[in-house]
């Protein structure tokens, strides 16, 4: 099983980006999906969460900014990003619970830069 992130990139305060990441590999169901964040210096946070079932959990810091969404059809899980703060400045990783062994996979990491 295979995550592969993309779409970040260097944007003004103010932007908006959007992060998607698809799921490849031996996957008969996708679980939870989610999006975290490390940004330098710091450990790797929570962003946003979506189940299986289209309920959303969003950290304190970008609740009413960013927007997750997944398609279980096409395996992806993203990430809007609106009102982008320099704080939002971060390496973005995507992850997802797959099939019934519980076992959750990773992405590689996508870098945003928000400039002032």
């Amino acid at each position: 099983v295979q995550l592969q992130a993309s779409g970040g990139g260097l944007v003004q305060a103010g932007g908006s980006l959007r992060l998607s990441c698809g799921a490849s590999g031996s996957i008969f169901r996708l679980y939870d999906m989610g999006w975290y964040r490390q940004a330098p210096g710091k450990q790797r946070e929570l962003v946003a969460t979506i189940t299986s079932g289209f309920r959303r959990t969003y950290a304190d810091p970008v609740k009413g900014r960013f927007t997750i969404s997944r398609d279980n059809a096409k395996k992806t899980v993203s990430l809007q990003m609106d009102s982008l703060k320099p704080e939002d400045t971060a390496v973005y990783y995507c992850n997802a619970v797959v099939n019934a062994n519980g076992v959750t996979y990773w992405g590689q990491g996508t870098q945003v830069t928000v400039s002032s």
